[in-house]
């Protein structure tokens, strides 16, 4: 079905839980908060699609992404550990932790979009004006989401929530 071995559903499944949890933290504490369940669930879904895809990829780009969304994992779970930055600290989180869901998006709505649905897919040509429109769109929602939530954290760093 889509075209997808098992292997590759292993890999979609896995990573799949991590956009509604990313979603959830974004709505619910205005960024991807890593010491929430939700962040735990999002870590551990995320690590899976990354990891996995060395297995299931096709396209010469694909690790890149890979390990790029892998720094960015590591890097946002862990910069609360570096005391000298700071207030930094929470909008170097913000920054890697985001760009991680964006790093996500790209190749989940590319991907959607190339195989759905089955046989006859929304955006069969790479170059498709539509699979375009929705990556423009997938770019903008992350630049604009990216300086909500620093205006957020501006506004409410000090603030517990």
């Amino acid at each position: 079905m889509f075209g997808i071995t098992t292997l590759g559903w292993l890999h979609t499944l896995g990573s799949l839980p991590a956009i509604p949890a990313a979603a959830y933290m974004i709505f619910r504490f205005g960024r991807i908060k890593p010491d929430s369940l939700a962040g735990r669930i999002y870590f551990i879904c995320m690590l899976i699609g990354s990891l996995t895809i060395f297995l299931v990829a096709k396209a010469p780009v694909s690790p890149v992404i890979a390990v790029v969304t892998l720094l960015c994992l590591i890097g946002g779970y862990t910069v609360h550990r570096l005391a000298f930055l700071g207030r930094l600290q929470k909008y170097l989180e913000t920054f890697l932790l985001s760009l991680s869901v964006f790093l996500l998006m790209v190749p989940s709505v590319s991907e959607t979009l190339r195989r759905v649905p089955d046989g006859h897919p929304i955006a069969a040509d790479p170059d498709s004006i539509i699979l375009k429109v929705a990556l423009g769109t997938v770019a903008a929602t992350f630049v604009v989401g990216l300086i909500t939530q620093f205006v957020y954290l501006a506004r409410y760093a000090n603030k517990p929530r």
